[in-house]
């Protein structure tokens, strides 16, 4: 199944949009997305970003490649996980390998998107459960790459009449009570419908 998804981010989270076409195949999916997104700071403002995005059967990374522009230049990433859990990161300058602490999911900083990739994987949208998950974290506009934790908790799970609720904190310090962590709308398939201070789904005109 290939739907269309937007999310927009208001001015003062930075503002910005935010649309990929994602196609699921089991408990995998692939994504091909575009963002511009103002960042406080930056020189000129503003950096858009576009990605590739394939998800494993099992829900684990296959291969992410980014590419990022600012006003200050142009950068590309490619990152790819083996099916044994070797990280292969390439920044055109050479690749380099690693395990990053056992890591299957990765999270694009800004994008909605990347959330789906533990909450699916884990059920989270379905099923009631908390867990520290190892992640794999991309910078923009930088690129830089770095292992972290982060924690997911079932909120709410999922019904005909209401959507699943995901509770999120970086950091990897489990939350007993859901009002400290950033709690995220998610629909049926396990993407985001809306994540407060970073970006909420939205319709597009057509035409």
């Amino acid at each position: 199944m290939a739907i269309m998804l937007s999310w927009r981010s208001e001015p003062d989270t930075g503002g910005g949009l935010e649309s990929a076409r994602i196609t699921t195949a089991g408990g995998g999916f692939r994504a091909v997305g575009r963002m511009i997104r103002g960042v406080p700071g930056l020189p000129g403002g503003v950096l858009t970003a576009s990605y590739r995005l394939v998800v494993a059967g099992d829900g684990s990374l296959s291969r992410l490649a980014v590419d990022v522009a600012t006003a200050g230049g142009e950068q590309q990433l490619t990152i790819s996980r083996s099916t044994d859990g070797v990280w292969l990161v390439d920044d055109g300058s050479g690749g380099t390998r690693g395990e990053f602490h056992g890591a299957r999911d990765v999270d694009l900083a800004f994008s909605p998107v990347f959330d789906a990739l533990p909450i699916r994987r884990l059920g989270l949208h379905r099923d009631r459960g908390e867990h520290v998950v190892p992640m794999v974290v991309v910078d923009l506009p930088t690129l830089r790459v770095e292992a972290t934790e982060q924690v997911y908790r079932t909120v709410r799970a999922g019904t005909a009449a209401e959507p699943a609720v995901v509770g999120f904190e970086a950091g990897g310090v489990s939350a007993q009570a859901a009002g400290t962590m950033t709690q995220m709308t998610v629909d049926d398939d396990g993407f985001v419908i809306d994540y407060p201070g970073l970006a909420a789904r939205t319709e597009l005109p057509a035409g």
